[in-house]
């Protein structure tokens, strides 16, 4: 992974390049930095990248073949391209590249490749400048435009504003990639980007070029009509003929216990085989795509681990942590970060507030143990008390791996020290409340600062591990929001595949990008399998009744399919955890401002 950037001027400016935005960039690649220019005499180029080591012998960026060509590479290969463990990603996709001698021939590599990324491309032979980012747009990638000294700046990460160019940056669409003439630019002083689209991108995608550039750019669509071709199969759209008796489950109030009968009782044998292969190898690719190692440096006890989950105790992370442990040595241990932030001290309750309340929809066990039950300290948050259950069901999984289970606690005052120091930064474009709660909840989370429990004693701990796995993924494609239930409820199967669609196209714009500047600032790099090729590919490929079953109550049918994996692989309670969004689960809602909608501009990103 790394911190890539790209300043396009007319080689008359100068500009002088934002000195924080640099540092930014640092933070993501620490191990080595490096810039090269390209003058011509109508344009010139700023190429930087900043490494961080995660594949393969160290390389440098950014990549400068004999021919010229200059490759900026942030992503991962986990597939398409054959990358042996000894070989840096970035050198294979470089020398691919420079075997290209037209476009359609770059399109097919890039169709290729498995993993994420983004990057910027000098193309030495007709003067083009290519970059984008991947189907799903796992990695971040932004952009503006300065019409008063003509300058096109690409960056992994930008910075906070206060001023007129508050809005100015943009994430760039992940609807294909974009070539410039660059030759073209330093004649008309304009930039116009040709769009190269992924296959799936229809009609829609030619009526709304014209929103796709930033201000002072024109995007067009390419003459040639050549695509990508999209990674995943398209969206299985079969709805059913009619439910049939056993799926219409109208008891809501069942316990722990009955739903892990119905869960034993609903097989899919095959359907469940085929996911635990495809996401147990994604998982796979990785927890084992790591810096390489000689032969004669034997793992220790001792060492630190490589590889860390943001772990709540649910589902998604449960399963995430169950995987891995099928292909980490088990003398290395695993990460398991838990976020909280410190709760509010309660205030006295009235003899009314102190009546037990109804709860609807609510398991009986777990849900009103984790919701309901006694607060036993300020950092005893849901995602707490069911992080350590599920660090229970994993020491019973494998009670010789070292689970460092992190406690992570956040206070108000860190929380407004670190927003205003770092995160408004790394949330920036995105804006709302709901940004402001995850891009914060992650920041921490994924910076692994806090304290483990060891023979029954604390002790402060902070992890080391550069590869972080985050479950985002499995809810959009599996219908863990409750949002898809009350499709579901209000236009059926229909409806609810019409969501599980809108879900993934917009995932790129409403999470990736901000996650992966989040966790990268600490110099560490988020890795999404449920959102690998083939994970998306065969969940696609099912009818939407194999996946989910939102006729059952609230932790069973949503993500069915996947509760029925976790049962499979061993897991118990936490297989009927219902969805808890992070922003609840760790309770950052509740430190702030409670009046505020999750769509809201948030005047903290804006004043930070």
């Amino acid at each position: 992974m790394c911190g890539i950037f790209c300043l396009l001027t007319l080689s008359a400016s100068h500009v002088e390049w934002d000195k924080t935005l640099h540092e930014h960039l640092k933070r993501r690649g620490p191990n080595i930095s490096q810039n090269v220019t390209v003058r011509d005499s109508g344009f010139q180029c700023l190429f930087s990248a900043h490494i961080l080591h995660m594949r393969g012998l160290l390389t440098p960026q950014p990549f400068q073949d004999d021919a010229g060509n200059i490759l900026e590479f942030n992503g991962e290969i986990f597939g398409g391209l054959p990358v042996t463990p000894e070989e840096n990603d970035t050198a294979v996709f470089s020398q691919q590249l420079s075997s290209c001698c037209s476009p359609s021939e770059i399109l097919s590599i890039l169709s290729t490749i498995r993993g994420p990324w983004g990057f910027v491309y000098y193309q030495k032979d007709g003067d083009y400048l290519w970059f984008g980012r991947d189907f799903f747009g796992r990695r971040s990638l932004l952009w503006k435009f300065d019409a008063e000294i003509n300058a096109l700046t690409l960056t992994s990460v930008a910075g906070h504003n206060s001023g007129p160019e508050q809005s100015a940056w943009q994430e760039v669409p992940a609807v294909g990639v974009y070539r410039i003439d660059l030759q073209a630019f330093a004649e008309t002083g304009s930039a116009t980007f040709e769009i190269y689209p992924w296959a799936h991108g229809g009609n829609d995608l030619f009526s709304s070029c014209s929103n796709i550039a930033p201000n002072g750019c024109t995007a067009v669509m390419n003459q040639s009509g050549l695509t990508l071709a999209s990674p995943v199969c398209p969206l299985n759209t079969s709805i059913p003929n009619s439910l049939s008796e056993e799926e219409n489950h109208s008891n809501s109030h069942l316990c722990v216990k009955d739903l892990e009968e119905l869960l034993a009782s609903r097989q899919r044998t095959n359907e469940v085989s085929r996911l635990i292969n495809v996401l147990s190898e994604a998982v796979r690719r990785r927890v084992q795509a790591l810096p390489f190692k000689e032969q004669d440096d034997p793992p220790s006890s001792n060492d630190p681990a490589s590889v860390a989950i943001l772990f709540s105790g649910g589902i998604d992370s449960m399963i995430l942590a169950a995987l891995a442990d099928c292909h980490i040595p088990a003398s290395q241990p695993i990460d398991l970060l838990n976020v909280a932030f410190k709760l509010q001290e309660p205030k006295e309750q009235t003899e009314t507030e102190r009546k037990p309340k109804k709860h609807k929809n609510k398991l009986t066990d777990i849900q009103n143990h984790s919701d309901d039950s006694q607060t036993y300290g300020p950092f005893d948050v849901p995602d707490r008390i069911t992080g350590k259950a599920g660090l229970k069901e994993l020491l019973e999984l494998n009670p010789e791996r070292r689970w460092n289970f992190v406690e992570i606690n956040v206070t108000q005052e860190e929380l407004q020290t670190m927003r205003e120091e770092r995160i408004c930064h790394l949330v920036q474009p995105l804006d709302t409340v709901l940004d402001d709660s995850i891009g914060c909840a992650v920041w921490f989370a994924a910076r692994g600062a806090g304290i483990v429990t060891e023979g029954g004693d604390l002790r402060p701990f902070s992890s080391s591990a550069k590869v972080i796995l985050t479950g985002i993924g499995a809810d959009e494609q599996l219908a863990g929001y409750s949002r898809h239930r009350i499709r579901f409820k209000t236009s059926g199967h229909e409806g609810l595949i019409r969501e599980l669609a809108m879900e993934l196209d917009r995932i790129s714009s409403r999470n990736l990008g901000r996650d992966d500047r989040v966790i990268g600032d600490h110099g560490k790099e988020a890795r999404f399998p449920y959102l690998d090729e083939d994970v998306v590919s065969y969940l696609n490929s099912l009818p939407v009744w194999e996946k989910t079953d939102l006729t059952l109550p609230r932790g069973v049918g949503e993500k069915l399919l996947l509760r029925l994996m976790a049962k499979r692989l061993g897991l118990s309670q936490s297989a009927v955890l219902p969805k808890r969004a992070m922003q609840f689960g760790s309770r950052i809602a509740k430190m702030e401002d409670r009046r505020e909608k999750a769509s809201d501009k948030c005047a903290r990103l804006l004043t930070g």
